[in-house]
């Protein structure tokens, strides 16, 4: 390493990003995936648009509830 670095031209923030654009992955247990990956696949749709369909309607069953 050097003894010193010179940062005098550097830009802050340049390789940073707002963390409310992280998307944080989830994984499912296999057997769980392998389910809904047939469901997907038999209605022709991505797994995370089934899988955002079910969550969004627990949400809903959920806040009935409340």
């Amino acid at each position: 390493m050097r003894e010193e670095y010179d940062f005098s031209k550097g830009k802050r923030g340049t390789y940073s990003r707002d963390l409310k654009d992280l998307h944080l992955p989830v994984y499912l247990d296999p057997q769980v995936e392998e389910y809904y990956k047939k469901i997907a696949l038999k209605k022709n749709k991505d797994l995370s648009s089934i899988i955002n369909t079910i969550l969004q309607k627990e949400m809903e069953l959920h806040n009935s509830l409340m």
